[in-house]
């Protein structure tokens, strides 16, 4: 009765549930966040925009998307919650209006070499099925067709059961077929070591003969080693025999007891392949990728040619073509070869693939290939691989969170893209993209800029409101909205020419290119069509060559930029010196260390199946270091101080008075270069943006020497008004007599350089070509390629 009453008494086609219609944040304190309150509607498309370090990612992923995942977490029981990450409550009031949250972001796919884009997408699960009911000659299961899975075989006895109490004992063989190579099982390539870059033969152990990095014997090897009693550790290793070179070299894990304590002694090249091989190459710290290259030669497996399979599973076919073989095809050619499969009995199977295949097609990676590993992928590739999964998804009222969909993306495929967030946003999801480029702002139905600047400076909202209302807002995002850049009045005359014979790393065709050294070039074109290819494949490895990737950097609480950059060596040096004390003294990794919270600055409380807690060090009060410490001065300031400064203060600090510190003071400038300078040098690496690391591991790897740097998009995570910083630092290099090459995407870049090469003129095999090498000025003139019409329409040509 009450209830039919209430539904009386509202409006004419109106529920309650319908009120329901907006996220509410409410006093958000998340890193840099000011307590900040919004509302975001629901089933709407919002864009953050900011600077890089606003604060856009504290709002959007640690508040809301944390949020969400944290509540769908608790309602599981504490058994299973057991198995899952414990996340702590965001710092926020009230969050109101909260559904399921999915995060596409930009992280790398997973860098275990047996991992695949097949693997990763469950393509290569359907084609394994696939061929298990299909092909010929029919071998077995899908797992017969999968190159993780090693055939196993087994015979012994076994025990049968014959009526009431009575067994018998027969003898039995076990087969299981796998489609793992046994050879190279299931990698696809082959190592040999050389043995010269292991040790110095002509060193005893004890001596340092091993040139492995971290194998030294003052630590647990050495004493593992000495404990053994296979070699002698005083005995040059030239002089060892036969059996105590394999037990150094090969030796089978063996249990031994070392001063007391149970141990397992292994030969070092099993332990080699067991830590780093085990993992993508690309993937290692750098001294360890430098050792791997140095010491170890891979080559394609002789027996499977790189396929990774086995015979039998090569020699299974369907319409003449092997699982090896519709996995090295292009995704769009596969497609194509699996729509003409026509088989009632997996009609089921074929839809769901083919709908599979289509979406890589249609969100613009139809030019990769199942057997690409999939830690080869660029940080877009990525983001769009996971998102093909949730495009043909039955879910509707769900928030997807994108953190940058467009990075490496050309223009002409942005366009694509915002097609796609459209088509999620009309089946009735909430899309949160947290963006910089101006063509996917302008797609939104809600725009949120953050700022006004970044860190300290920023984590306010600045704007609220539709596109119309962003441009003519007088906020840093809506001045520079409209930007356009300007075709450079005059180019530079290259010094000499790189040339490029031949080229045919993947898709590229024979190209022979020139490029210009002494300038500032771009190489452009759609995503596939060649240009990492020619860069990693022909100039990267030559002498002087210096690569900066877009790969995400790695740390933990405890790295800051100070510790990254290497800044923090000539600081704790001159405090030593200042002091008359020990460098180390002035290391929260190190001596200094409070012992409390052995310079963590926190201290952590487990909880269980409950979210740890973190609570500042109540002895050192967060500053990491022992009061003792902290009594040494340099210029006024003692080393906590200093770390809480700022990168502007610091480059002050640094550069006058009884603190002047050359070294210090030049990766200071490096670093206020690419526009860090709001950054303090004691944050952890683990609160700063995507766009802050970017830019950090940039001013990093510009110290290092080289005549030519290549970048790998270095706009990714810059705002509209950063990207004028990064040329005017590009510039200076080139000014400094060094040659730039610069792959990008973002027609600002292109509009300011010296010389463009756009290869294309698609992706995959219909890319790899160069379709024009010139000046700007000519390729908008011409507007013969896809880069050319779009960059003609950005400067207004």
């Amino acid at each position: 009765m009450t209830i039919a009453t209430s539904t009386d008494t509202q409006s004419p086609g109106s529920h309650v549930a319908d009120t329901h219609d907006l996220i509410r944040v409410q006093g958000a304190r998340e890193n840099n966040l000011k307590d900040i309150s919004i509302e975001i509607p629901k089933r709407r498309l919002t864009v953050f925009t900011g600077v890089s370090g606003s604060g856009k990612s504290s709002l959007v992923f640690a508040t809301i998307a944390a949020e969400s995942q944290r509540m769908i977490n608790e309602t599981y029981s504490a058994f299973v919650q057991g198995f899952m990450p414990s996340l702590a409550r965001p710092d926020v009031d009230v969050l109101e209006g909260l559904t399921t949250a999915i995060i596409v972001d930009q992280e790398r796919m997973g860098s275990n070499p047996r991992s695949t884009v097949g693997t990763a997408t469950d393509a290569n699960a359907m084609l394994r099925i696939l061929f298990s009911r299909l092909g010929q000659p029919h071998i077995g299961s899908p797992n017969a067709y999968s190159f993780n899975v090693p055939t196993v075989k087994a015979s012994g006895a076994i025990t049968v059961e014959r009526g009431e109490g009575k067994t018998k004992t027969e003898k039995a063989t076990f087969n299981r077929l796998g489609g793992m190579c046994s050879r190279c099982e299931g990698m696809g390539s082959v190592n040999d070591f050389d043995l010269t870059a292991l040790y110095d033969h002509t060193k005893s152990l004890s001596e340092g003969a091993l040139t492995i990095p971290g194998y030294t014997m003052d630590g647990w090897y050495g004493r593992i080693f000495s404990g053994s009693g296979f070699f002698n550790m005083d005995k040059p290793i030239a002089k060892f025999t036969k059996k105590e070179l394999h037990d150094l070299l090969y030796r089978e894990p063996t249990k031994i007891k070392v001063e007391g304590i149970n141990l397992t002694y292994e030969g070092v090249i099993p332990k080699i392949q067991k830590s780093m091989l085990s993992k993508d190459v690309d993937s290692l710290q750098p001294h360890i990728r430098a050792f791997v290259e140095r010491a170890i030669t891979f080559t394609t497996c002789p027996e499977c040619e790189g396929t990774r399979l086995s015979p039998e599973a090569r020699s299974s076919k369907i319409k003449g073509k092997s699982i090896a073989d519709v996995c090295t095809m292009q995704i769009s050619d596969l497609a194509d070869w699996v729509r003409e499969l026509d088989e009632p009995s997996v009609a089921p199977l074929l839809k769901g693939l083919q709908h599979l295949l289509d979406s890589f097609a249609g969100i613009g990676l139809g030019y990769l290939s199942l057997d690409r590993p999939a830690g080869t992928l660029s940080g877009g590739e990525a983001q769009r691989t996971k998102m093909i999964r949730h495009l043909g998804s039955s879910l509707t009222d769900i928030t997807y969170v994108f953190d940058e969909p467009t990075i490496g993306l050309h223009p002409h495929d942005i366009e694509r893209m915002n097609q796609l967030l459209l088509q999620l946003r009309d089946k009735g999801n909430t899309v949160l993209v947290v963006e910089h480029k101006p063509e996917t702002i302008a797609i939104a139905d809600h725009v949120i800029d953050l700022g006004p600047g970044a860190g300290t400076g920023g984590g306010t909202v600045c704007f609220e409101g539709d596109l119309d209302g962003l441009r003519g807002s007088d906020t840093i995002t809506g001045r520079h909205l409209d930007d356009r850049a300007s075709i450079k009045a005059s180019a530079r005359t290259p010094v000499g020419h790189m040339e490029i014979r031949g080229a045919s790393t993947n898709n590229l065709k024979n190209v022979d290119v020139d490029i210009p050294l002494g300038v500032l070039c771009v190489l452009t074109g759609v995503a596939g069509s060649g240009k990492s290819s020619l860069i990693h494949g022909s100039i990267a490895k030559r002498d002087g060559v210096l690569v900066i990737d877009q790969g995400a950097i790695r740390g933990s609480r405890r790295s800051n930029p100070a510790t990254y950059t290497g800044l923090l060596e000539p600081i704790r040096k001159a405090f030593a010196k200042a002091n008359g004390v020990k460098p180390a003294l002035f290391s929260s990794n190190s001596e200094g260390a409070c012992p409390t919270c052995n310079g963590a600055g926190v201290i952590y409380t487990d909880l269980g199946v409950m979210a740890t807690v973190e609570s500042p060090c109540e002895e050192c009060e967060g500053k990491r270091f022992q009061a003792s410490v902290l009594e040494y001065r340099l210029g006024g300031s003692n080393i906590a101080e200093v770390l809480a400064m700022s990168v502007d203060e610091a480059e002050k600090f640094f550069s006058e008075g009884q603190a002047r510190t050359p070294a210090a003071h030049k990766v200071l400038e490096r670093l206020a270069d690419v526009g860090l300078g709001y950054l303090t040098l004691g944050q952890p690496l683990t609160t700063l943006s995507g766009g802050e690391r970017q830019r950090l591991k940039l001013a990093t790897q510009m110290s290092e020497k080289g005549d030519t740097y290549i970048l790998d998009e270095p706009t990714t995570g810059l705002h509209l008004a950063d990207v004028q910083n990064l040329l005017g630092m590009l510039d200076r290099l080139v000014e400094s007599g060094k040659s730039v090459i610069v792959i990008e995407h973002h027609q600002a870049v292109m509009a300011h350089a010296d010389w463009i090469i756009d290869l294309g003129p698609g992706a995959g095999h219909d890319g790899g070509k160069i379709v024009f090498a010139g000046t700007p000025a000519e390729l908008v003139a011409g507007k013969s390629t896809l880069t050319g019409k779009h960059l003609a329409a950005y400067v207004g040509a």
